[in-house]
């Protein structure tokens, strides 16, 4: 969907959305079209029992006095908790197949800003979004016809500065995240997805591939057991983008990539299985958010990080009680294989602290079942040694709505991570999961490193989501966005 930011006045074609708040208050070119109208908006609206009360709306098809096809009033109650970005979404959801190309929302003379106006533009964007890369048999009546919006508003220059600046390229990120959460598994595969990866130096990342003899010579023995069951060789990227000053530590950003999960010998019940190709989810968000922060020419240094991997039953897989010894020289017994996201971690977790010595880190994963039972799919669980550092999430969180929960951790966990024949285990048990996933994470961090593991395995891949229209897919893309507001709020003009 191509985005333009225009001066508030009537347009001459397609449909038009004004807002309309109590009492049928307009403003800008919305009163323009109901001054045109001869008294025919007032009398549709009394017919439709509309006054402007938050979520209710109307159309008038071909209005008086006007060249659109279609004139929609969209109420947003007194204004005052008026969520641009919801308003965009809802508002597109409800047009995408409606036959028309052009969509034209006015937001003009009602009092927002400019960065509401850019965010508008945003919640459009994530409602229209598809996949439907693979359909060849769709009917024209379920594609999505708009294909042009327009944003109307008082001062466009400074709305399509913030959109440019800032909200266009993290959307861009969400939907690249999206993308490849939602291909499936013999396309996106670990070398696949390193070379997309490898794609994104066009916007000034450097990118760095390490295969699995780089990766046995570093001692990577956690990462490379995962994906030893696999025909399909494990890879880790590094993505760097120096836009700080010279010489400031980077923020580093880490992310799970399990591009297929059968559990390895502890597989997975095969219902619902196909949906373990999200199981990179993590690492989606960290390229995302990655791409964001290159596309906006963010002013901070930061380091992207992702372990990629493919979990297969196999005469070579690692087997339930194999000890492993991970790169920081850690020896862990592998009680269960289907536990493998927090292996990866584990020497992505080491590399970083001791190869990249970040200000802070923060790493992503679809890592525990525990997280859903515990949080559902609307929150996110966050696990930190660090207050501080806790709180920005929580901040970052409370602007790019990607909703967080924070959790504990603390030593008295770490008994239930105890081996009689290894320095740990990789489960915990049953009680506490999530809990026990974030200590034994914590075991591979650098002492004074801030850091902060965020499970998103409740949403970062999602059957359906009907409350919300900016997931209309299996993949959200959650993580990009948060992690973006994360490092404008703390690194960026630091």
């Amino acid at each position: 969907m191509k985005v333009s930011f225009i001066a508030d006045t009537p347009v001459t074609s397609g449909i038009a959305v004004i807002a309309v708040k109590n009492g049928l208050k307009t403003g800008g070119g919305a009163a323009d079209y109901v001054a045109a109208s001869k008294g025919q908006f007032k009398a549709a609206a009394k017919a439709a029992n509309f006054k402007g009360d938050k979520g209710k709306n109307f159309s008038i098809f071909a209005p008086a006095g006007s060249k659109v096809n279609r004139l929609m009033a969209w109420g947003i109650g007194t204004g005052d908790d008026f969520d641009a970005e919801m308003f965009g979404a809802k508002v597109t959801k409800s047009l995408l197949m409606n036959g028309e190309s052009e969509l034209t929302l006015h937001l003009g003379g009602l009092g927002f800003t400019p960065d509401q106006a850019a965010r508008a533009a945003v919640g459009a964007r994530l409602a229209a979004y598809r996949f439907d890369n693979y359909r060849t048999k769709l009917p024209v009546s379920k594609k999505p016809s708009l294909k042009k919006l327009k944003i109307a508003y008082d001062k466009p220059t400074k709305a399509r500065a913030s959109y440019n600046n800032y909200h266009g390229p993290v959307c861009d990120g969400t939907i690249l995240a999206r993308d490849l959460v939602n291909e499936p598994p013999n396309v996106i595969y670990p070398k696949a997805y390193a070379a997309r990866i490898k794609k994104l130096e066009k916007l000034g990342l450097k990118v760095q591939v390490l295969g699995e003899k780089r990766m046995k010579t570093l001692g990577m023995n956690s990462l490379l057991c995962v994906g030893q069951g696999s025909v399909r060789e494990s890879q880790m990227v590094i993505m760097t983008w120096n836009g700080g000053k010279k010489g400031d530590k980077p923020a580093c950003l880490i992310g799970k990539g399990v591009t297929f999960d059968t559990g390895g010998i502890s597989l997975k019940p095969g219902a619902n299985m196909w949906d373990m190709k999200g199981d990179m989810g993590g690492s989606a968000a960290v390229v995302g958010a990655m791409c964001g922060l290159a596309a906006r020419k963010a002013k901070a240094n930061v380091v992207g990080i992702v372990g990629l991997v493919e979990n297969m039953p196999d005469g070579n897989a690692v087997l339930p009680g194999d000890i492993i010894t991970s790169m920081s020289g850690q020896t862990i017994e592998v009680q269960n294989t289907d536990a493998e996201g927090r292996l990866v971690l584990a020497d992505c977790l080491h590399y970083a602290s001791t190869k990249i010595k970040p200000k802070a880190m923060i790493n992503l994963a679809t890592l525990t079942g525990a997280i859903l039972v515990a949080l559902g799919t609307e929150h996110a669980g966050v696990f930190s040694n660090n207050d501080k550092l806790a709180k920005q999430i929580a901040d970052a969180s409370e602007t790019t709505k990607e909703k967080t929960w924070r959790l504990p951790l603390g030593p008295e966990y770490d008994k239930l991570l105890d081996s009689p024949n290894a320095d740990m285990k990789n489960i915990g048990g049953r009680l506490a999961g999530s809990i026990t996933a974030g200590q034994f994470l914590q075991r591979f961090v650098g002492k004074g490193i801030p850091w902060a593991h965020i499970d998103v395995a409740g949403t970062a891949m999602k059957p359906s989501n009907r409350h919300d229209p900016r997931e209309t897919t299996f993949g959200t893309g959650f993580g990009a966005r948060l992690l973006n507001r994360w490092i404008a709020d703390n690194f960026e003009g630091k």
